[in-house]
């Protein structure tokens, strides 16, 4: 039993909570035969996808769940697509507790398949469509899923891996494979009988730091929802465009955020900048989901291009994924209008802060605050608190994960989990320094190479940079930046160094600028650090 304390404070959350939700339209009147379908679906199925899509079939059937370059889909539809692709991967041989993998861009297959693995009790693994051969054998050879569903494009990649595979985005009609269109049109799609246990996901770290790891989730929370709509103002039955990708936290957090306030899902493949306005426009989308270099490639397009596009009706642009950079909230909000949100967070903790329009317009850059039922406390190596400097983040919500598949977890202090970065509040706002082992000390001085990055993202001949510490004979580390000129400019490595010691202390100017075509990232936008520290030369 919870404390008395501890027991008043979880219910003053909920009763929050349910007045956020209410606020949003979520909680709203039903007929009496529909709220008794809706709650003994979720009594028998849960929060997860299997319970939040058949809630959905039962309460709205007929209205379109799902938008992609194929077409739309009713709830009522997804909802019989994915009964037939559990039974086909029950024929297949999956089990309650199996894992499938999914490797999938963002259309219609990867929201049918996740709710068909989840029908049967079964655990969906979703593997980085960005990944090299290698990588995917580590991985698949590491988890061991009964079953692969991934895109045709993938497929030489996973050729000699082995184990049964099927395809779900053909990229010509006639391709050869066992696809899930082929058991949508050929299995039985009548509702499957309730597993004994409910299914779990398990999302792939980043691997900006090292190899990436999976980090095991249960179904969606009630409590989770309400903290991220209590600072995103997001609405019932609004059409979301999730340009993010959904095989990771920030796009999969909004296909269960889906589930729950009725979203439109609006879904394309593959992003470009002017593909993103376009599918904004024709669909009169209210919200899009992105990740921050996605709003930078937006901002790159020539204004004669922007303005071909009617974005009227978007209201919210939620951010999350990686920082922002620079000013780029201030950019981005004086050519579209103060409607960008920037959500900082992680894959084990999800969100722990959510800065919104008027935040950045007083502090470009900050993280924002924590939402409804969100504890973010500071503190040093030794586990002590910090107050007034910079200190390791460390966050307690709703939607903590539970551990990584291959065993372990992430610190833990009085309750609160680590993030891996460090930061400082100000006023009750956070900002956000970079990883807590990016620091260098140069010289016997401290730097986060971040404040570098956000000081250079501000120069008008500077497209992207990236920032980090080598080994030095003199200071121990030295800071080297590595900077993509705009398009025609011609900024130089002096020019470069006089605009940080213009701006900063002499010890945060970069001793080496290296110039490159462009900077590796991963498929969430991460600059792939890493990959940096071992290039012995600057790129030709």
């Amino acid at each position: 039993m919870l404390p008395v304390r501890e027991s008043t404070a979880r219910i003053s959350v909920m009763a929050k909570g349910l007045w956020t939700l209410a606020q949003t339209r979520i909680i709203r009147p039903y007929r009496p035969d529909r709220v008794y379908r809706m709650a003994r679906t979720l009594a028998r199925w849960g929060t997860g996808p299997a319970g939040g899509y058949g809630a959905l079939a039962d309460r709205i059937p007929h209205t379109v769940g799902l938008i992609d370059e194929l077409g739309s889909l009713t709830f009522g539809e997804i909802h019989r697509q994915s009964n037939a692709i559990g039974r086909g991967l029950h024929d297949l041989g999956v089990r309650e507790g199996d894992w499938v993998a999914v490797m999938c861009r963002n259309h219609r297959w990867f929201v049918a398949a996740t709710v068909g693995i989840a029908k049967l009790g079964a655990d969906v693994f979703y593997l980085n469509t960005a990944f090299s051969g290698p990588q995917l054998g580590d991985v698949i050879q590491r988890e061991r899923p009964r079953v692969v569903i991934h895109d045709e494009e993938f497929g030489p990649l996973l050729d000699g891996i082995g184990g049964e595979r099927l395809v779900a985005w053909h990229d010509e009609p006639t391709a050869s494979g066992t696809s899930l269109a082929d058991l949508v049109e050929h299995t039985d799609d009548a509702d499957l009988p309730v597993p004994e246990r409910e299914a779990r996901t398990v999302i792939l770290t980043s691997g900006t730091t090292g190899a990436p790891k999976g980090a095991s989730r249960g179904s969606g929370s009630f409590e989770a929802a309400a903290a991220l709509v209590s600072r995103l103002p997001l609405r019932y039955g609004w059409k979301v465009h999730v340009a993010a990708p959904m095989f990771h936290t920030w796009g999969w957090a909004h296909l269960n955020l889906s589930m729950l306030i009725g979203s439109t899902l609006v879904l394309r493949r593959r992003f470009d900048p002017a593909g993103f306005l376009a599918a904004v426009s024709e669909e009169r989308c209210d919200a899009a989901i992105v990740i921050p270099v996605m709003l930078q490639r937006v901002l790159d397009l020539p204004e004669s291009t922007r303005r071909r596009y009617d974005l009227s009706s978007l209201q919210v642009v939620a951010a999350s994924g990686s920082a922002l950079p620079g000013d780029l909230s201030t950019r981005w909000m004086d050519a579209f209008g103060d409607n960008l949100y920037n959500v900082y967070g992680s894959t084990e903790c999800a969100w722990a802060t959510i800065a919104s329009p008027a935040d950045m317009r007083l502090a470009p850059g900050t993280a924002g605050r924590p939402p409804l039922g969100t504890r973010v406390e500071l503190f040093d190596d030794s586990g002590r608190p910090v107050s007034g400097g910079v200190g390791r983040i460390f966050v307690d919500n709703g939607a903590l994960f539970e551990g990584y598949s291959g065993g372990g977890s992430k610190e833990t202090v009085d309750g609160l989990m680590a993030t891996g970065d460090v930061g400082r509040i100000d006023d009750g706002l956070l900002f956000v320094e970079g990883r807590d082992d990016d620091m260098i000390v140069s010289g016997g001085e401290n730097v986060y190479p971040r404040e570098i990055e956000d000081c250079l993202a501000r120069h008008d001949d500077i497209a992207d940079v990236a920032a980090i510490g080598v080994a030095d004979a003199d200071f121990g580390q030295r800071l080297r930046a590595f900077v993509v000129r705009r398009e025609g400019a011609e900024v130089t490595e002096d020019d470069v160094r006089d605009y940080v010691k213009a701006q900063l202390a002499r010890y945060k100017v970069p001793r080496d600028v290296w110039f490159c075509a462009e900077l590796p990232r991963n498929a969430t936008g991460k600059i792939l650090k890493r990959e940096l520290a071992t290039w012995d030369a600057p790129p030709q």
